[in-house]
């Protein structure tokens, strides 16, 4: 059996975590929203069209932020093509993902639906096509409360209350030459500058996200980040990450190593921030917002045989096994360890495109991915403690990758400790040791393990709990010592609680 060493110090922090490093995404893609959260023809619907049952299980997901319409999309779209009345509402070509989008849910369909989930939108503003006037009137339309066009044009569709939308993304991969009105670092950043300066003229109170890199992978990343951010650091409150992590070659060490990508990529874009703090002679530290992140690649093929121009495709519908809820607990920990940077994160996407929720006309259920990004939702909120570990390695084709991840958080007000830690041996058990005896009054009140034989296995509607946490497992505090046996490719949830 292999052995590990957790280390930790309540004085150590590391950051508090804002809670909306666990937001997720909806875009205006495949069969996330329409036959997702949008359905007014099934009986699993409610008067406005939303599905019930997926309502439900996001709320269950106590999802802070979704970021919405794009993606991809979003560098297209016009958004007044989706408000007012909906039989006066245009279908129209989507060239990002060459779909027909008939408009017959938008902006305000979407704030409806927040309300009703739980959650607060993320939106995002179209810097591909249109630009500075664009931005200007949706934030006009969505944040003053009347006296002027937009703002009465929103009253005369039924909202008389502003929707208040206080986070903003401007524009989406702008580096990507697959994006419609791709631009490059300078193009981008003067327009990035010039719009968030006029949409924070409209409502001071708004926090911007300009665009990071959309890979790590890309020719141009690092030179993006620097280049946009010469221009538009005053203007921006947050840089974009996004990356997607995918087991195209079947080897499951490497893929769950993904995580030491995902952290040197995080640090990567930290040190490029602050390079150019410090060239500005700034006061201010930029956040990121980690708002593209999952794995994905099983519907790769699938998406290839798609007939172009049809509506509401089964489109990148990846179905997740085992594994891929190993790596999602991996890279949650890993979003937690840089809470004092990583602000905002956002799971992509949250229904049917690569997504822990799947429905059908019958019902919705649970992917495998849904349960680490419940536990961590749920229990992840709090102070993190820096957690230094010492733990056997393997050779990876991202470097050394150790066979735990793991970060422990402390909330101070309910009285809490919280350990999340994945076991990445795929052959043997592990036994890890912490000393707690800073927090001597604590015990442990449940221990919830994710594990499986079948590294492939799935979750499906005939079969919905084929993988599915269970309480139970091995851990104890003795003298103040933390030790617990970790089952072989592993998520598990320590919980402990003042006495």
């Amino acid at each position: 059996m292999k052995k590990a060493d957790i280390y930790i110090d309540k004085n150590f922090i590391v950051g508090e975590v804002d809670k909306r490093i666990f937001g997720s995404f909806i875009e205006h893609l495949g069969r996330a929203v329409y036959n997702g959260i949008y359905q007014p023809s099934s009986p699993l619907a409610d008067e406005q069209g939303f599905r019930k049952d997926v309502l439900k299980l996001v709320r269950d997901l106590a999802v802070p932020i979704v970021r919405y319409p794009g993606g991809n999309f979003v560098s297209g779209y016009h958004w007044e093509d989706g408000i007012g009345p909906k039989a006066d509402r245009r279908a129209k070509l989507d060239l990002a993902w060459s779909v027909i989008e008939s408009n017959q849910f938008g902006l305000n369909e979407f704030m409806d639906w927040t309300k009703k989930a739980g959650t607060s939108a993320m939106m995002a503003v179209n810097l591909g096509t249109r630009g500075i006037e664009d931005a200007k009137n949706i934030i006009e339309y969505c944040n003053i409360k009347k006296g002027s066009y937009y703002s009465d044009l929103r009253r005369s569709h039924g909202y008389e209350e502003p929707h208040d939308i206080k986070l903003w993304c401007l524009g989406n991969e702008m580096d990507g030459p697959w994006q419609m009105g791709h631009k490059t670092a300078d193009e981008y950043g003067r327009l990035t500058e010039e719009t968030g300066r006029i949409m924070k003229m409209v409502d001071p109170s708004i926090e911007l996200v300009a665009c990071g890199s959309s890979s790590p992978q890309l020719p141009t990343f690092a030179s993006w980040e620097a280049t946009t951010l010469e221009h538009c650091y005053d203007q921006v409150d947050y840089l974009s990450l996004h990356q997607y992590y995918g087991n195209m070659e079947n080897n499951t060490p490497d893929f769950l190593a993904s995580s030491v990508a995902m952290e040197e990529f995080i640090c990567s874009v930290v040190s490029i921030c602050d390079y150019i703090k410090a060239k500005k002679r700034s006061k201010k530290t930029l956040n990121l917002s980690f708002d593209e992140w999952n794995v994905w690649y099983h519907s790769f093929e699938q998406d290839k045989k798609l007939e172009r121009w049809t509506e509401a495709p089964h489109q990148l519908e990846d179905v997740y096994n085992f594994e891929d809820a190993l790596l999602v607990g991996s890279m949650l920990i890993t979003l937690l360890k840089h809470a004092d940077r990583v602000k905002i994160a956002c799971l992509a996407q949250l229904v049917n495109v690569i997504a822990p929720i799947m429905t059908s006309d019958t019902g919705a259920w649970k992917q495998t991915i849904y349960y680490p990004y419940l536990h961590a939702s749920l229990f992840g909120r709090g102070t993190v403690l820096h957690t230094i570990t010492k733990s056997p390695v393997y050779d990876s084709k991202h470097g050394d990758a150790p066979y735990l991840d793991c970060v422990l958080v402390m909330n101070v007000e309910e009285e809490t400790l919280t350990l999340f830690a994945v076991n990445k041996s795929l052959e043997e058990g592990m036994e890890i040791s912490c000393d707690l005896r800073q927090f001597s009054d604590y015990r442990i009140t449940n221990h919830i393990v994710l594990a499986h034989d079948d590294l492939k296995a799935e979750n499906t509607e005939t079969n919905p709990d084929n993988v599915a946490p269970r309480t139970g497992g091995a851990s104890s505090i003795q003298q103040g010592y933390l030790t617990a046996v970790l089952e072989r490719q592993s998520w598990n949830v320590i919980q402990l609680k003042k006495s």
